[in-house]
């Protein structure tokens, strides 16, 4: 806790603290939880701080490629140091703008959504003289787990409909610019169980087997999304698979058996898990008030800096890191931020010491879905100071900057 009341000291508050060397943990981890030869895909819409994903990229014997859905994330991954060809563009909602920026920047690789997406993708390949590689991403009709965020088995933006398949192929084989190389399969997120998360990878193993088999859907690539769960904003370790890496190879070996040789070559894809557990936020207590026999500890950083998601109903209460506090010390009340807003609430009852203003409170595991994900331009308060550190060293310090910029002159 002293090296986060050190930086608190030297950088303000509301600050982020990420820690390199737990990025490159978790990065270990989860390979190490996979089969030899799968392919891991970081998805920057976790956390797309340019150092972060340099160290997944880096790092290790087994670097992380890039996956990103935006024309803002592809400028992060090169900076980042990613190449082109180890980039994936996802995500419904591609415009013929930012397809052509993309291509035009070396970007082979897409998960397409539809046949007009496919056919959006070929357009702007066809306008640069090259190919572009396609995943389908597809919705199938039913999945196992009992856990998690559901993804697919029902009417979505995201993924062909696995019934509509045997139909589509012929016209999604013939776009021009385009050439059909794998399926892209995202059943779930944040799975904590292991059982389950292994049902939903026999699913989508069994169903994309049958569909190569049966409509000829290649497998040159086939990315089995993700799924694998940390905590947000509590205290917790990331959550082990021990079983995982045996099980999907017994898996493999039954569905798709040709991976042994690389016919079919494997992907998994993270946020979550790669980045979750290296931020915490540091924000400061700005007054501490009691309303109607309720304690209120008002924080100078609220969901402006730590959304979670809000603006789409998934915050979940945060909870103050703990450590070396004796329980007989903690008291329960509300941690909310400085927004003119009811709206502004972490936590509606918090265990948390007795705090005063000038105090600085640690929330931890908020890696992932931290400041990019908070409504950071909401009433205008600067955003929070993000502080890049490798153990007690700081290798970066940075605030994002957002400001209007007339593009047309009335």
């Amino acid at each position: 806790m002293s090296k986060y009341r050190t930086l608190a000291e030297k950088f303000g508050t509301p600050t982020y603290v990420y820690d390199l060397d737990v990025v490159a943990q978790a990065r270990d981890q989860l390979f190490g939880l996979l089969p030899d030869g799968v392919e891991l895909f970081y998805a920057l819409k976790a956390n797309p701080h340019p150092e972060i994903a340099r160290e997944l990229r880096a790092g290790g014997d087994r670097p992380c490629r890039a996956e990103i859905s935006s024309t803002g994330e592809l400028g992060n991954a090169l900076a980042a140091g990613f190449a082109p060809e180890e980039i994936l563009y996802t995500g419904p909602g591609k415009t013929d703008a930012e397809l052509e920026r993309a291509v035009a920047a070396g970007v082979r690789l897409f998960s397409v959504e539809s046949a007009s997406d496919l056919r959006h993708v070929g357009a702007a390949a066809v306008k640069h003289g090259v190919t572009a590689s396609c995943l389908l991403r597809v919705n199938t009709t039913a999945s196992n787990a009992s856990s998690g965020i559901r993804m697919m088995g029902r009417p979505s933006q995201f993924g062909i409909d696995a019934e509509t398949l045997p139909a589509l192929m012929p016209e999604l084989r013939a776009v021009p610019g385009t050439r059909l190389v794998g399926a892209h399969f995202f059943t779930m997120s944040n799975a904590q169980d292991e059982d389950g998360l292994l049902g939903e990878y026999e699913f989508v193993l069994h169903s994309a087997a049958r569909l190569r088999d049966e409509v000829g859907l290649p497998l040159e690539l086939l990315d089995i999304g993700g799924g694998f769960s940390s905590p947000y904003a509590v205290p917790g370790p990331r959550t082990d698979y021990p079983k995982l890496r045996a099980g999907l190879e017994v898996l493999l070996d039954l569905h798709l058996p040709e991976w042994r040789s690389g016919e079919v070559g494997l992907a998994c894809e993270s946020g979550r898990y790669l980045a979750g557990s290296c931020g915490s936020l540091l924000a400061g207590v700005v007054n501490v008030k009691e309303s109607r026999g309720h304690r209120f500890v008002i924080l100078d950083g609220g969901i402006n800096v730590l959304g979670g998601l809000s603006g789409i109903g998934r915050l979940l209460p945060a909870a103050v890191d703990l450590d070396g506090v004796d329980d007989d010390d903690l008291r329960t009340g509300s941690l909310v931020g400085p927004l003119c807003t009811p709206g502004d609430s972490l936590a509606k009852a918090a265990r948390m010491p007795e705090l005063a203003p000038g105090d600085v409170v640690t929330v931890p595991n908020v890696g992932a879905y931290g400041v990019t994900a908070s409504l950071i331009g909401f009433l205008g308060r600067p955003a929070p100071v993000e502080v890049v550190v490798r153990g007690e060293d700081v290798v970066s310090v940075s605030r994002l900057d957002y400001h209007r910029t007339y593009e047309v002159t009335p």
